[in-house]
């Protein structure tokens, strides 16, 4: 086994947080293109921060693992006090002015602000917004499976209702929580399936969990793999999609931080959050499993945050979580957006 959670808590922490950071800043420029059309625009791999001059830019994906984090520093993990801390990291975060946020997260925040409780603000939908915050919960919750639940459940439900989407995030946080609880010696990806099969009802999520844990014992290529989905032109935004594929990469590629998120992000479609995703979970093995020194972005404020998630864990009390400067993040957002605007022009131009 590896140490204990309150033996080595800020390296996983820091890990998740940072890996999400790149695997969302590396998919950033490809989001929404096929393979082919992604491939003729940036010459395919090796992967590097193309978004803003050579460098990167976080999306939404981060922002709610960080929010995510943050809740539990304030809640010092009970469930009740986390559900309302990060609805009201919710409500702050739209004022922000974020953009590319999703529809159903939108429309939940809006909701919060009108006055719906968190356990109301919710719309039915199966995309990714509750998954892109999972990891770090398992992460942190790694020796307790029900009250793990709890929290995912509690995380999910303030702006997806989906059963399936509160288990695509189960799948997510048991998988960090099962990286960061194993050693190679213990680590076998039947008992990460068996450990999760039993929260996740959705019979086609399941077959799909199912083929990804085959198909990397195998040995099989993600492409291979996405095809074998029905993903020929990208892995969409619906969460019986993106999360059997990043499992699968994870799985593929644990030890391989480069070669996990090429091959998630190469595969087109919802690239941000995919690769944020698998960044997250193969990052919850640094300091054993790295990523390339060109690839890492500011760490200052996550490792801060990771700080005092760990030492909020470990006291198991709310503390004051780390945050950035509200007007700072503000003028970020807005030139997040022109950029945005940029990329979107770029791709009404040639190579086709």
């Amino acid at each position: 086994m590896k140490e204990s959670r309150e033996q080595l808590p800020a390296t996983s922490f820091f890990g998740c947080l940072m890996g999400t950071a790149i695997g969302d800043a590396l998919g950033l420029p490809r989001e929404g293109l096929s393979r082919k059309r992604a491939d003729k625009i940036f010459s395919g791999p090796p992967l590097r921060h193309r978004f803003f001059f050579g460098r990167g830019m976080v999306s939404d994906d981060t922002d709610h693992a960080v929010m995510t984090a943050q809740a539990l520093i304030a809640s010092g993990g009970d469930v009740e006090k986390f559900r309302s801390a990060l609805a009201w990291r919710l409500r702050w975060w739209l004022l922000s002015l974020p953009a590319g946020i999703g529809l159903a997260t939108l429309r939940a925040c809006f909701k919060l602000w009108l006055g719906f409780p968190p356990t109301r603000s919710g719309v039915f939908s199966a995309g990714n917004g509750a998954v892109m915050r999972a990891a770090i919960l398992g992460a942190y919750e790694c020796h307790d499976d029900d009250k793990l639940w709890q929290l995912v459940q509690a995380s999910s439900r303030i702006t997806h209702t989906d059963p399936r989407a509160e288990q695509g995030a189960m799948a997510v946080a048991l998988a960090a929580k099962y990286n960061v609880t194993r050693d190679d010696n213990t680590f076998q990806n039947p008992e990460y399936l068996a450990l999760t099969i039993p929260f996740v009802v959705d019979d086609d999520l399941a077959a799909k969990l199912r083929l990804a844990v085959l198909r990397a014992d195998e040995g099989a290529s993600a492409e291979f793999f996405a095809n074998e989905l029905g993903l020929q032109r990208g892995v969409s935004g619906f969460v019986n999609h993106t999360v059997p594929v990043a499992i699968f990469c994870w799985l593929r590629h644990r030890h391989d931080f480069r070669a996990a998120l090429e091959a998630a992000i190469c595969l087109g479609g919802d690239t941000d959050t995919v690769g944020a995703i698998v960044g997250g979970l193969v990052g919850t093995g640094w300091p054993a499993v790295t990523w390339p020194a060109e690839w890492e972005l500011g760490s200052s404020h996550l490792k801060l945050v990771a700080k005092h998630l760990a030492d909020s864990r470990s006291s198991r009390q709310p503390a004051a979580p780390a945050y950035r400067p509200w007007p700072l993040v503000t003028l970020r957002n807005a030139c997040f957006f022109a950029v945005v605007l940029f990329h979107g022009f770029r791709r009404l131009l040639p190579p086709y």
